[in-house]
């Protein structure tokens, strides 16, 4: 027993030898900017693939006691909770309640060792992404209005791996990893007792490699819109094991069926509906390893019966030469994005304002959580953003909101992931790694 704990021991030196390695030997970096790879043209270099993936992740640490992020100017942010555990994502109750999931992916199920899994599960635990899921929705009160919650309860718990969450018609409906559940709701509630009832599966499995699901309801309620991400990079597990992921799906609430709805979106999560044009909006994660340059995530509109491209191109009919076979005839109808969000920014949370608070330059505009880089050099994202649009499109640059993630330490005090409006018009920001919820208001 004691010489195969010792061969253990070896074995793990070796691949964390061989893991600083790899790190070591990749240092291809960015030409363009960050800001380059942003807006409705942003600048596509040609790819620059490396024998060894580029790493450049930034580890972990915490908030110091009374730490906090930096607002932009004319803006003003707080804690409104501390001390989660892994909050992702929010939703706001019609009485002001703010649900947030206290998540993160499941247990992974053997599917046997890779050097390249063990090399990415260990950079991922120094990002801070390898901690135990909670499984737990729980319920934040601002009873006074000063902007601190000062009740939290558990809401809903024994989930698995739950995310999205979305209010209709008395229906409060979770996207857990594996499927969507309803559960019954009434103004006021702190907790929820009663067992959910399922809804519909939704693509996990063993691989289940981009676990997180958002779910939206259409303002009918009679339909709703589920995110899933893609079993791989570009298609290396098969494209058998891609089916209906890379993808938005519909579920009709009546009967229960579920229909592919818009595909090719490598890794879709933040929903929202743009108030102006009333079209269902996304964040897409895009592509890695072809460069530090590419690809830009995105935000852009979903159109029914839609495809955007993976894994087969990028940015409408950018072929990537990776993937086999080749389809060209998919490639040919790729739809291009409506707006890049830079080159491994982790595009996550997506909403549009429609609140007073912030004023009229607001209005409409969209809000983005960008939980940051790995496939990066310099690093890009960590931070929060926001698109002005007009007329239903996006009308500009974008502008920081939120900044000051990493430390003076180069080490990531936080990662924002969800965004939402509370209902006095303030910024709402999910921290996952400094286990935080954020507010951001206008400077008095």
């Amino acid at each position: 027993m004691q010489r195969v704990l010792i061969s253990m021991a070896a074995l793990f030196a070796v691949l964390l030898i061989v893991g600083a390695a790899l790190v070591f030997l990749s240092q291809e970096q960015a030409k363009l900017t960050a800001e380059q790879g942003y807006g409705t043209a942003p600048l596509l270099p040609a790819p620059n693939p490396t024998l060894i993936p580029t790493v450049n992740v930034a580890e972990a640490s915490h908030w110091a006691p009374g730490e906090k992020p930096t607002a932009a100017d004319g803006l003003v942010v707080g804690a409104f909770a501390e001390e989660l555990d892994h909050p992702r994502w929010l939703h706001v109750l019609p009485n002001g309640d703010v649900l947030v999931a206290e998540t993160n992916k499941p247990e992974k199920e053997d599917t046997g060792f890779s050097l390249r899994g063990f090399a990415m599960g260990l950079f991922m635990g120094r990002a801070g992404a390898e901690v135990p899921s909670a499984n737990r929705i729980t319920l934040l009160r601002d009873a006074d209005g000063d902007g601190v919650a000062e009740t939290r309860s558990v809401f809903l718990e024994n989930l698995n791996s739950p995310f999205g969450m979305t209010l209709s018609n008395g229906i409060l409906y979770v996207a857990n990893t594996d499927a969507i559940m309803a559960f019954d709701y009434k103004d006021g509630d702190t907790t929820i007792t009663a067992k959910g009832k399922k809804i519909v599966d939704l693509p996990a499995g063993p691989i289940n490699h981009h676990w997180t699901k958002d779910v939206i309801a259409n303002r009918e309620g009679t339909k709703l819109y589920a995110t899933v991400g893609s079993n791989s990079n570009v298609g290396e597990n098969g494209i058998e094991a891609e089916t209906n992921r890379a993808a938005v799906l519909e579920v009709d609430l009546v009967s229960r069926q579920l229909r592919l709805f818009a595909s090719g979106l490598r890794n879709p999560n933040g929903l929202s509906w743009q108030p102006e044009s009333g079209a269902l909006w996304v964040a897409v994660n895009e592509r890695d390893e072809i460069g530090s340059d590419l690809v830009p995530d995105y935000m852009t509109s979903v159109k029914d019966g839609g495809f955007y491209g993976w894994p087969y191109s990028y940015f409408g009919t950018h072929v990537d030469v990776r993937v086999k076979p080749q389809r060209p005839d998919l490639v040919e109808k790729a739809i291009v994005p409506d707006y890049a969000l830079g080159p491994h920014t982790a595009s996550l949370g997506l909403t549009f304002y429609t609140g007073e608070l912030f004023g009229e330059q607001y209005r409409n505009g969209a809000f983005v959580g960008q939980h940051g880089s790995w496939n990066r050099r310099p690093r890009s994202g960590y931070k929060v953003i926001f698109v002005p649009f007009a007329n239903g499109q996006p009308s500009g640059p974008p502008k920081d909101i939120l900044t000051g993630f990493i430390g003076g330490d180069d080490k990531a005090r936080g990662r924002p992931v969800g965004v939402a409006v509370d209902r006095q018009g303030a910024l709402l920001v999910a921290d996952d790694v400094g286990n935080a919820i954020w507010r951001v208001t206008p400077a008095k």
